[in-house]
């Protein structure tokens, strides 16, 4: 049955929060551990929807798949299957990624075509040109692609646009493939550098993860092996911004302030006092945020991921009013209209919107519409009047781990209910 949240506004978020580890890391990773036949052992993953789900892809597979709080066992010596069913990879488009490995590892794979969040386009030409240049082949039908690949082969692949999930891909490919592989434009995202010396532990040569150029010299064997999960800068970012948006004294633990630079810096713009301490990061803030600009670009600029989450912020921010310029997904503004249902005054032209600050929200029924917008909706909803409710909230549970549990340690009002359908008459 589907769940809605119930959040009463008017708190300031206090405390300490723990970050948990970063999901567009581990679902890589987890994907990653079909490099090597044997027991692969990841920590600190979330246990969030999308990464369950990343766990029933490799069942399906045949991997044996056991977890133990935060942590997952990958027996990979199993795998007996190389498709991915479309009633997974509908679920989270992230699934995409066992294309590599399995091409890596197999030289076949039948892939569904991808679902997830519906913010924009993001088709997977990047993933398909990178694979063919490495010398894999497909045939597409029935909403599946049939991967061959009899041998592959290192590559000069320079990408149009400097993608996470195709550099993840080529990487994870190249790594089995004769000879030495360029990706130029590469994404620089601290996830790519995390997936870098995961492989790396397995036994791959890469150099440049983490710059615009990463060189492969591609080797036979890998192995299976350890591996801590990087904490997430998306969650650490979503609750920074919380904090700042309620007014609050958050210290963020386990957090990585220099995987945020421009976002931290943006929030002390905005008039919060940003310190970097032992063992994580404080963001406290006496008034309501100053009205700031924010651009998003790949990484290391602003990130698409917290624009959502920026824009609640910015719609009680005081000032002239703000602009937000997105230049990622073209589809991030579609919850805009949710924010303006509890009071918001944004305005959307093209890629940019024009927030004029409010002094206060007022609560209304409104939608999580993705991942990120449900976070958005989430922070807008601390700091209106009255209690909103948020359906669709499964879009949450994809991103976030234990939302309600560490907003509730924070002094916020948060509890989940069942949806009840109207009865039919």
């Amino acid at each position: 049955m589907a769940e809605k949240l119930l959040v009463d506004g008017g708190n300031r978020l206090r405390g300490s929060v723990p970050i948990s580890g970063a999901k567009n890391s581990a679902l890589k990773l987890m994907a990653a551990s079909l490099l090597a036949s044997g027991r692969t052992v990841i920590h600190n993953v979330p246990r969030i929807v999308d990464c369950l789900t990343m766990g029933e892809v490799l069942d399906h597979l045949g991997a044996g798949v056991q977890w133990d709080g935060n942590t997952v066992s990958i027996d990979t010596s199993t795998v007996d299957s190389v498709e991915t069913p479309y009633e997974l990879v509908s679920r989270m488009r992230a699934s995409i990624i066992v294309l590599g490995p399995l091409l890596a590892r197999y030289g076949r794979a039948r892939v569904a075509m991808p679902g997830g969040c519906n913010i924009g386009a993001r088709g997977i030409d990047l993933h398909i040109r990178g694979l063919e240049r490495l010398g894999a082949s497909y045939d597409y039908e029935h909403g599946y692609m049939e991967w061959t690949a009899s041998g592959l082969n290192g590559a000069m692949i320079a990408l149009d646009f400097p993608s996470v999930g195709a550099t993840e891909n080529i990487m994870m490919a190249a790594v089995a493939g004769q000879g030495t592989t360029v990706i130029e434009n590469a994404a620089r995202e601290p996830e790519i550098v995390d997936l870098a010396d995961f492989l790396a532990s397995m036994g791959a040569r890469i150099e440049g993860a983490g710059t615009t150029t990463i060189e492969i010299e591609g080797v036979r064997e890998f192995h299976a092996v350890e591996h801590r999960v990087i904490p997430d800068r998306v969650e650490t970012g979503t609750y920074a911004i919380a904090a700042c948006a309620t007014r609050g004294d958050v210290f963020l633990r386990d957090a990585r302030a220099d995987h945020l630079d421009i976002p931290l810096s943006k929030l002390a713009e905005a008039g919060a006092d940003i310190r970097v301490e032992e063992g994580g990061v404080r963001v406290r803030i006496d008034g309501r945020p100053r009205a700031v600009d924010v651009i998003t670009l790949p990484y290391p600029g602003f990130p698409t991921d917290l624009q959502p989450q920026m824009m609640s912020m910015l719609s009680i921010a005081r000032g002239p009013g703000s602009i937000v310029t997105e230049n990622v997904f073209e589809g991030r503004f579609m919850f805009v209209n949710e924010l303006n249902r509890m009071g918001a005054d944004i305005r959307t032209e093209g890629h940019h919107a024009v927030i004029r600050g409010a002094e206060q929200l007022s609560a209304a029924p409104v939608r999580a519409l993705d991942i990120r917008a449900g976070a958005a909706m989430v922070i807008a909803a601390l700091v209106a009047e009255g209690t909103t409710e948020i359906s669709n909230v499964y879009h949450v549970d994809r991103g976030y781990e234990e939302l309600e549990a560490k907003l509730t340690a924070l002094g916020a009002q948060v509890r989940r209910v069942r949806e009840h359908s109207p009865a039919l008459t």
